[in-house]
């Protein structure tokens, strides 16, 4: 899978090479790469934004600059991409969540429209997720308009950094076991379902025990133990009797 990232900028996204998902990219199971908008400005100052039509407060990114910046992103689509998705971020958008994650795992490409200032201007999404756009392309081309949570952030930069994470764990390879993608919150089949409590050594910390039951060696205890701790933890206005 290829992550595409459209921002003013770019060296947010250097944290992307380490840990696990630098990892990946070491062993080529994901590629990265950020275009910067700047890069497409015409003026001698690399003007991004302009007033808004009908006054306001901000500034709002202008759509020539993200229409060749998207235009030169597309461009540089593998011929073999199957499923190209166009991922606008913006507090309209649609919350983020595990099961789009999921669907978002499945595509070739993904491509994160970082806006700042009040936002990129509406005809960009309006251009791109017209059918007639999409028909013109070799590939199945979606556009989302995407939200980590009902707050405001600065730029898309940390909501995009955020979805990346998710969806780059759900790639084959790139987490080592698998199975504790099986057991983690959230997981397949478990959405909205969060993960039991853990421990590790020791097994007394500064007054507080592991509890028994982990020490028993008695795995079908140990599982209907962790499912109830998982269920309470999910649901907390469930009695723990």
């Amino acid at each position: 899978m290829k992550f595409t990232y459209l921002t003013i900028f770019p060296e947010i996204f250097q944290t992307l090479d380490y840990s696990l998902i630098g990892k990946a990219q070491d062993k080529s199971l994901i590629e990265i790469e950020t275009i910067n908008l700047r890069d497409f400005a015409t003026d001698i100052h690399k003007s991004v934004d302009d007033a808004p039509y009908g006054g306001g407060a901000g500034m709002v990114m202008t759509a020539p600059i993200w229409g060749d910046a998207i235009d030169y992103a597309l461009s540089k689509i593998n011929k073999n991409s199957s499923k190209v998705e166009l991922i606008i971020l913006t507090p309209a958008g649609e919350k983020f969540d595990q099961n789009i994650a999921q669907e978002m795992s499945k595509s070739s490409d993904l491509i994160f429209a970082c806006g700042r200032y009040e936002g990129l201007d509406q005809r960009v999404y309006e251009y791109y997720s017209n059918p007639e756009f999409a028909q013109k392309c070799n590939f199945d081309f979606i556009v989302r308009e995407l939200s980590i949570g009902d707050y405001v952030l600065n730029g898309g930069e940390v909501a995009a950094l955020a979805i990346t994470e998710v969806i780059a764990r759900l790639i084959p390879g790139v987490i080592g076991n698998q199975q504790s993608l099986v057991e983690e919150s959230h997981s397949d089949g478990q959405i909205g379902v969060l993960e039991y409590p853990i421990y590790t050594r020791p097994q007394n910390w500064r007054g507080l025990e592991v509890p028994e039951i982990l020490l028993s060696g008695n795995h079908q205890a140990i599982a209907e133990f962790r499912k109830k701790q998982s269920i309470l933890r999910s649901n907390p206005k469930i009695s723990d009797n």
